[in-house]
């Protein structure tokens, strides 16, 4: 089941709607809510937003909002900073405290820092798809179909899961979508009594961020796109990132290999080498990937306390997209190998918990929402591409693919282009393959004139901007978001590598 709504206080709504005079009543925050350090304080508090924006006297949906307030001065106080972690589907009341105490000192003294739960998460009317097709199943099925007959199966359980979102979401299906969200933050930056937002979105919020700026252009103030989702249909997103993460997996065998050339990937010793790498898995990439594949062949011939390759594929999935996890990865499989034991491998977090379940119910109900989905055959088509490419695809970012089966299919796509707002700043690893830099070049093409890139080199994980620790792109983004505004050209930093044994 999703989560009950929390303890919130509700919002002041004396106002007639949205922009018109309500305001937040901020108070107490969920438990769920961490405190930041003192002397910092987070508040709570909802904004009342119709379900549907083109029919504003229809239901209305409360969606929760989060405040760090500035830490600075009242003249160097700049407005509100709204931050949003990605997804779809990932909570962002908590974010205002966990990426506010990332921020440079000088961000955290101008903004007042704004989190919310997007409608569908968390707690603003969270969406529940029930079992989704059976994605929860532990062992879950192969997620790689070979075969006419596992095609049919991998299809009937994308329709199932389309199904299951139909019944549970209800009503709320077709208007849980970006476009309505952009719209929502609108409603949240009149509830604040500010003029103009800066925004700060990273993965999927990039793709939120350049939906608002499409919506409300005259509304955007400064912001940081980072990390960036590129303006395709979500199917298409989706097959790039599978291919992304093939190339970044090679990098990864040749990494647990040890002794290869770290900008490329490969291991360099001779086929032949006797050496057992850094994690006894192999002393070369191709040797690395031989134990790999008998993990995982394994794991499906027979899966361990509920742990088969549908399991093995999201630890994987989850691990390329940030190096430090590597090691950890490294590990578990090294433990398989030898004793058969997959605690390693395991995430922390229950995949099948309520945050999990709410959190990929969102993720789809959004991804379908934003327009129209792929056909069953093109989603066979994409699938027989992958193996080609590689007979061990990762295809466990292929959401969309329930997409083809909606029983609500938008006409039209999320708008992105806004050539007439400020210009905007992005932000990329050169090597991500959770979000290709692709996209943000693709969609700074949309972007007003003057929007930069900022591009961390030899870096190979996801998510830059106070998270990576680099000083040349942190302090390029403080400075722009405090008043220096977007540099005069394109900016590259250069990255760490790979992590170090």
């Amino acid at each position: 089941m999703a989560p009950s709504a929390p303890s919130v206080p509700p919002a002041d709504h004396s106002g007639t709607g949205p922009g018109t005079g309500t305001r937040i009543a901020f108070g107490d925050c969920p438990a769920s809510v961490p405190a930041p350090p003192a002397p910092d304080r987070v508040e709570c508090g909802t904004v009342r937003v119709p379900l549907d924006h083109g029919h504003p006297e229809g239901r209305h949906l409360d969606i929760a909002v989060s405040r760090v307030p500035a830490s600075g001065t009242p003249g160097e106080r700049r407005g509100v900073l709204l931050v949003n972690p990605g997804g779809p589907g990932g909570s962002g009341l908590s974010y205002a405290v966990t990426k506010r105490a990332k921020l440079p000192e000088r961000v955290r003294r101008a903004y007042d820092v704004i989190g919310f739960d997007p409608r569908g998460v968390g707690h603003s009317a969270p969406a529940d798809c029930g079992d989704m097709g059976g994605l929860f199943d532990t062992p879950g099925a192969d997620p790689v179909p070979r075969g006419r007959e596992a095609e049919r199966a991998y299809l009937a359980s994308q329709r199932r899961m389309a199904d299951d979102c139909a019944r549970g979401v209800g009503e709320a299906l077709p208007h849980l979508s970006t476009t309505e969200t952009a719209h929502d933050m609108d409603d949240i930056r009149a509830a604040l009594g500010e003029r103009r937002i800066a925004y700060l979105g990273v993965s999927y919020g990039t793709y939120l961020g350049a939906a608002y700026a499409a919506l409300h252009p005259h509304r955007t103030g400064p912001m940081v796109l980072d990390s960036a989702v590129g303006p395709w249909d979500w199917h298409e997103f989706d097959v790039r990132q599978a291919r992304a993460l093939l190339r970044q997996r090679q990098t990864l065998f040749g990494w647990l290999a040890e002794g290869g050339d770290e900008g490329s990937g490969h291991s360099g010793r001779s086929a032949h080498s006797a050496h057992s790498g850094r994690f006894g898995l192999g002393g070369t990439a191709e040797e690395v990937r031989a134990s790999y594949a008998k993990v995982r062949a394994g794991l499906a011939a027979r899966p361990v306390d509920g742990f088969g390759p549908a399991e093995f594929d999201r630890a994987v999935y989850r691990a390329l997209g940030r190096t430090e996890r590597w090691a950890g990865l490294g590990e578990g499989l090294r433990a398989y190998l030898r004793d058969g034991d997959v605690a390693g491998l395991r995430p922390e977090d229950p995949f099948d918990g309520p945050e999990s379940r709410n959190y990929e119910a969102a993720n789809r109900t959004v991804k379908c929402a934003d327009g129209p989905g792929p056909g069953p055959s093109r989603v066979l088509r994409d699938i027989r591409a992958l193996r080609r490419a590689d007979p061990l695809p990762v295809l466990t970012g292929l959401e969309a693919s329930a997409c083809a089966y909606w029983s609500h299919t938008p006409a039209h796509r999320t708008p992105l282009s806004a050539p007439h707002a400020p210009p905007v700043l992005l932000v990329a690893s050169e090597h991500d393959p959770v979000t290709p830099i692709e996209g943000a070049r693709e969609l700074r093409a949309g972007l007003p004139p003057g929007s930069r890139l900022v591009t961390l080199r030899n870096d190979y994980s996801h998510g830059v901007f106070a998270s990576r620790g680099d000083d040349c792109v942190d302090g390029t983004v403080a400075a722009y978001l405090t008043g220096d505004g977007a540099p005069d050209a394109d900016v590259r930093c250069e990255g760490p590598g790979l992590p170090r044994p």
